[in-house]
């Protein structure tokens, strides 16, 4: 059995990591940290998983960490992760990422949208982890860097068709929607109950730090610089990511060869399903899974291309995919932990 831990296992997404590793066939959950509910049995802050999750949340330091494990995700905070995984890298732990930390090669672009970087070394060594893009080389890999969840609504449909030269690049728009988990757990007044319910409304427009992740991920698959427009929403759910991506059509390029891009290159990806035009993506159909259900129609009139995919913004979008890198990095079957049959409403 792995052994594996959880760094921050009481924010939502480090709870959905131990929702997940409880179930998962081939490792045992052996440690869980916090620094606000150090000492508490994780089943008292998260009654849902009593009978699931017997361990009580150890103090948040790096010996916790490395002394019962083989496996450390950490769900932590921008600059948090970077303070801490050079030594549990060091001490023969895999790092599995779920902060920007290590999302980017490029240190100048990280430290204009974050802070200044303390672990630049390992930037050259982390892998980007969209696994469905970058699985060879997940495979074997030391550290990786976990995806944001908008970055993986986009990207997902984006990379294969800027690959195949089938979208032009500079005409990009993602316009995304999110439920409130997306903004963490800590108490904020943008996502009380008053202030969200029964509202809609887009926020940090053209200036959300998700946005550099997409143009350095789009511009390796161009080959070229790509900068897309990006606006995010909040929606009031609790969970689940609809994003429609815009896109101009190279000359002779039709519906069939998207079509057709898309079956090849997620042919057989456990985690990918490409919709019918008559069954669009839904964010209740992805509820609590790993998928990420993709869907497009073409403008005849403009010749735009516009795509749509859904995905659980905890699940997908952050700790299912995180799961789904582990087993990659260690060989297992990929769906190992993940293969949950999803909710029909």
């Amino acid at each position: 059995m792995i052994r594996v831990g959880v760094a921050g296992a009481t924010g939502y997404a480090g709870a959905e990591l131990v929702r997940i590793l409880a179930g998962h066939p081939n490792v045992e959950l052996s440690v869980v940290t916090s620094r606000q509910y150090a000492n508490q049995r994780f089943d008292r802050i998260y009654p849902a998983l009593a009978g699931a999750v017997d361990l009580e949340c150890a103090e948040h330091t790096v010996e916790n960490l490395c002394e019962r494990t083989d496996v450390v995700f950490l769900a932590l905070p921008h600059k948090i992760s970077m303070s801490v995984a050079p030594d549990i890298l060091k001490n023969g732990q895999k790092v599995i990422d779920l902060s920007a930390d290590f999302r980017f090669q490029n240190v100048d672009a990280y430290e204009r949208h974050y802070q200044a970087h303390t672990a630049t070394d390992l930037l050259a060594t982390a892998v980007y982890g969209l696994c469905e893009i970058y699985r060879n080389d997940i495979r074997g890999a030391k550290l990786i860097g976990n995806p944001g969840c908008y970055p993986t609504s986009v990207l997902l449909p984006l990379v294969p068709l800027i690959q195949n030269g089938l979208v032009d690049p500079v005409s990009l728009i993602a316009d995304s929607k999110s439920g409130v988990s997306g903004a963490g757990r800590s108490p904020s007044l943008t996502t009380l109950y008053g202030e969200v319910t029964e509202s809609f409304k887009a926020y940090k427009v053209a200036e959300h730090r998700h946005n550099p992740e997409m143009n350095e991920v789009l511009s390796r698959a161009a080959g070229k610089s790509v900068k897309i427009t990006f606006v995010p929403h909040l929606v009031p759910m609790s969970r689940g990511m609809l994003s429609t991506i815009y896109a101009s059509l190279n000359n002779g390029v039709g519906g069939d060869d998207i079509r057709s891009c898309l079956e090849r290159h997620y042919k057989d990806q456990p985690f990918i399903r490409l919709r019918s035009d008559d069954r669009l993506p839904d964010t209740r159909f992805v509820r609590g899974t790993n998928f990420c259900d993709i869907g497009f129609r073409v403008d005849k009139a403009s010749r735009r291309l516009i795509i749509m995919s859904a995905i659980d913004n905890l699940v997908k979008g952050a700790a299912g995919q995180a799961v789904q890198n582990m087993n990659i990095m260690l060989g297992m079957d990929e769906t190992a932990g993940l293969d949950q049959t999803p909710y029909p409403l």
